[in-house]
């Protein structure tokens, strides 16, 4: 029996692809690293950091010409995310649109996460 294609855990807008690639250059780090921990009032925070290398339990996803990991623990609670980045007068960020997602705090740290379902 065939394996069902991987759903891709991540995707990126251009914007986001096109910032991840300056800050990436600017630091010349070799990947980024997107994940999520406890913490906040809503109970989550969305963690995005700098690695040199993989490691051997990330998931890798390639987007729109650019390459990030993602951390394992955090593939049910960001499946189906699309990252953005967002430049007003007030302020330059990575914006995540997570259909898992179900609530936010007020100042907008943090959220609440319910891990995603996969059907058979």
């Amino acid at each position: 029996m065939a394996r069902r294609p991987r759903p891709q855990i991540i995707s990126l807008t251009p914007a986001a692809a096109e910032r991840i690639r300056e800050v990436m250059e600017d630091r010349g780090a070799g990947f980024l690293r997107v994940g999520v921990k406890n913490g906040g009032c809503a109970g989550m925070e969305y963690t995005m950091s700098y690695a040199s290398a993989p490691d051997p339990m990330d998931e890798r996803v390639a987007d729109q010409g650019v390459e990030i990991l993602i951390d394992a623990q955090a593939v049910l609670f960001l499946l189906g995310s699309v990252i953005d980045h967002e430049t007003t007068s007030l302020h330059s960020k990575f914006v995540f649109r997570n259909p898992n997602q179900t609530d936010a705090c007020g100042c907008g740290e943090s959220v609440t996460i319910a891990p995603a379902t996969l059907e058979a």
